[in-house]
């Protein structure tokens, strides 16, 4: 209930959110142009550009680095219910269109994973990365970057 509460709070405008646009361009058949002018508008940063026959709609998403925070000596149900926490909160960004691509990476390093988020700002999407209670309890911090990228693209 708490977490259902910050999430809704911490929206900054009552402006169209990602999920409704998502909804709104894919029932409509528009061009790249259309779509880039209607996020613009949006408040999302876009810009077409051709090559050949197809033009290429890119957008810039924000890449969060998930990385080993000062405090990782939970005991293992403390971890395992902000790991739960955790998972939840992802859940959500990826449910309500704010963010993709989220994953662990395997190996040690000093970053244990990403999420590709689709936010107006930076500022949104890193208000939206340190909700999630890992980062709040200090096991993890995050690491935020513009990122560009063609709309629509998928890993193969």
């Amino acid at each position: 209930m708490i977490l259902s509460l910050i999430f809704i709070s911490c929206k900054e405008d009552k402006s169209t959110s990602v999920k409704e646009i998502k909804e709104t361009t894919n029932e409509k058949n528009i061009s790249a142009e259309e779509m880039s002018k209607q996020l613009q508008e949006d408040g999302f940063k876009t810009f077409t550009y051709k090559e050949g026959d197809t033009t290429y709609l890119m957008q810039q998403y924000y890449m969060v680095f998930l990385k080993a925070g000062p405090n990782r000596d939970q005991d293992s149900l403390s971890l395992a219910k902000l790991q739960q926490q955790h998972m939840a909160h992802l859940e959500r960004m990826a449910v309500e269109g704010y963010a993709s691509l989220i994953g662990p990476f395997e190996d040690s390093s000093d970053v244990k994973g990403i999420a590709v988020y689709n936010t107006r700002t930076l500022k949104e999407a890193d208000s939206l990365a340190n909700l999630d209670p890992m980062v709040k309890a200090g096991r993890l911090i995050i690491e935020v970057h513009p990122w560009w990228t063609a709309k629509g693209n998928k890993l193969n």
